[in-house]
C-alpha cells in the first residue's frame, strides 16, 4: 500500500511537470515521509561495502521501520547531519586512479529518496540523447542511437570530448544556481548541501572539498545530469545545433558525450567554442583527449580513404565492409578495456589457485557471463572468443601449480573442462 501511494506521488509530480514545463517546484520536501523512504530502502542497493559507521543493509534491516521513522523524524526537524564519505581508489584504463564514494548506508536512503523527486521532474525535460544514469536507458541504447545517428546525419566528422574530472569539478555554487530554474525548495536545497560539503575519508584523514560531488552517492549521477543538461544539452539543442549548416547530433551517457556533424566546418566551429563553455561553467575539456576526427559517410561502393575511429563506452568504433560489401560502422572492445579484462582474468586465476575447483568454476563463469553480457555486441565475437581463451590459459596453467609435475596436459585440462565447462562467447545485445 505504501509502495502504491509512493508511486502515486511520483507520477502526480511527472504530469505536473510535464503540463508546467516552465514551472519552478518551490515545496517538494513534504512528500517524503516514512512509506517513501522505504521505497527509497527497496531502490537501494544492498550488497554495497558500508560507509565509515560500518552500518551495513543486514544489520539496519534488523529494526527497518524503527530506524525509518527515526531518520524521518531527523529529516523532518532538520537534525540529519551527512556523515562523512569513505573514499576508495580503482584503477581506470590509463593506469590512473579515479576516486570512489562510499556513502553510510542510511545516507544512500535519504539521497535515493531526494533522487526519486528530482528525478520524477527532471525526467520530463532530459533530452531523448541523455542516456546516462536514467529509467529504461541503457550504454547499449546509446550505442545503438550513435550507429543510427551517423547514417542518418551522414556524418563527416566526430567530436569526441573529454571533460577533466567532471564529477570532481562541479562548482557547489553552480549546481545549485542550476538547480534552482527547476526546483526552488530551500530544504531539499540544504540536505544536497550537506552531501556536497560532508568530509572524505581516507586513510584515516579527513578533508572537505570546496567543489565536486562523490561519486559512488545516489545524489551524485541525477546532480550531474542536471548540471549538464543545462551546460551541454540546452546549449546545444537551442544555441548551438540552429547556427549549424549540415546535421548534426549529440549523444551523452553521463558526462561522456559524442558529438557528430554532417559537415566538417561545423566540427570545427563546435570544437572552438566547446572550451569556453565549459570553462564558464568552472569545468575543463581535455585539451589532448578530446578531438575531432573524421568519421566521412562515404558511398558504399566507394573505398574508404583516411577515416579515424573513435572510442564510446568502452568500444572502439570503425568503418569496414560488410559481408554484403557494404560499408558500415562496426564496433569492438577497446583495446585497454580488453587488456584489463585479460588481466584481471589472469589475476583471480593466480590469486584463487588454491580455492575449490566448484568455487573458481562458479567465479570464472560469473566474470565471462557479465563480459559477453556487455561486450557481446555485433562483430564484437573474435575479441570476446579470445577472452574465452585465455580464461581457459590462465585456469590451465595456474591449476597445473597444484599438481605434483606443475603442469596439466591440454588432453587432461580438456577432460576437465568437459565436466566444468566455461561459458562460450555469444552475442547477447542487437545493437
Amino acid at each position: 500500500m505504501g509502495s502504491q501511494t509512493v508511486l502515486t506521488k511520483l507520477h502526480q509530480l511527472r504530469e505536473q511537470a510535464r503540463n508546467h514545463p516552465e514551472r519552478v517546484f518551490t515545496t517538494l520536501h513534504h512528500l517524503i515521509d516514512t512509506d517513501f523512504l522505504m521505497e527509497a530502502y527497496r531502490r537501494t542497493r544492498k550488497d554495497a561495502a558500508s560507509g565509515v559507521d560500518g552500518v551495513t543493509a543486514a544489520s539496519y534491516a534488523e529494526n527497518l521501520e524503527a530506524n525509518l521513522e527515526d531518520l524521518h523524524n531527523r529529516y523532518k526537524t532538520g537534525r540529519y547531519t551527512a556523515p562523512p564519505v569513505r573514499r576508495v581508489w580503482i584503477e581506470k584504463e590509463d593506469k590512473s586512479q579515479r576516486p570512489i564514494g562510499i556513502p553510510a548506508f542510511e545516507d544512500k536512503i535519504l539521497q535515493r529518496a531526494i533522487a526519486m523527486l528530482l528525478g520524477a521532474i527532471y525526467e520530463i525535460d532530459f533530452y531523448d540523447f541523455s542516456y546516462g544514469f536514467r529509467e529504461n536507458r541503457s550504454a547499449h541504447g546509446a550505442l545503438k542511437s550513435l550507429r543510427d545517428a551517423c547514417f542518418e546525419t551522414k556524418v563527416s566528422s566526430i567530436i569526441d570530448a573529454d571533460v577533466t574530472k567532471f564529477f570532481d569539478n562541479m562548482p557547489h555554487p553552480l549546481i545549485h544556481e542550476i538547480l534552482r530554474k527547476r526546483v526552488n525548495d530551500g530544504k531539499i536545497h540544504r540536505f544536497i548541501g550537506k552531501w556536497l560539503n560532508a568530509g572524505v575519508v581516507e586513510k584515516e584523514n579527513i578533508h572537505y572539498p570546496d567543489c565536486g560531488s562523490p561519486q559512488g552517492g545516489c545524489i551524485s549521477p541525477i546532480i550531474a545530469n542536471i548540471f549538464l543538461h543545462h551546460v551541454l544539452d540546452e546549449w546545444y539543442v537551442q544555441e548551438v545545433k540552429p547556427r549549424l549548416k549540415g546535421r548534426s547530433f549529440l549523444i551523452r551517457f553521463a558526462d561522456d558525450f559524442i558529438l557528430g556533424c554532417e559537415n566538417q566546418a561545423d566540427g570545427h566551429r563546435v570544437m572552438d567554442v566547446l572550451p569556453k563553455r565549459f570553462s564558464k561553467y568552472g569545468l575543463t575539456v581535455h585539451p589532448e583527449k578530446t578531438k575531432m576526427v573524421r568519421f566521412k559517410w562515404e558511398n558504399k561502393h566507394v573505398q574508404q580513404s583516411g577515416n579515424g575511429t573513435f572510442d564510446f563506452l568502452g568500444f572502439t568504433h570503425y568503418w569496414a565492409r560488410s559481408r554484403s560489401n557494404n560499408w558500415v560502422i562496426k564496433r569492438q572492445t577497446m583495446r585497454k578495456r580488453q587488456a584489463r579484462a585479460m588481466r584481471n582474468l589472469f589475476i583471480y586465476c593466480r590469486n584463487n589457485k588454491h580455492e575449490p575447483i566448484k568455487e573458481q568454476h562458479k567465479q570464472l563463469c560469473s566474470k565471462l557471463h557479465g563480459l559477453y553480457n556487455y561486450y557481446g555486441i555485433i562483430c564484437n565475437y573474435r575479441l570476446l572468443l579470445m577472452l574465452y581463451e585465455h580464461t581457459k590459459a590462465c585456469w590451465r596453467r595456474w591449476l597445473g601449480r597444484r599438481t605434483r609435475d606443475g603442469d596439466i596436459s591440454y588432453e587432461k585440462f580438456e577432460k576437465f573442462l568437459s565436466h566444468w565447462e566455461l561459458p562460450r562467447p555469444r552475442i547477447t545485445k542487437a545493437v
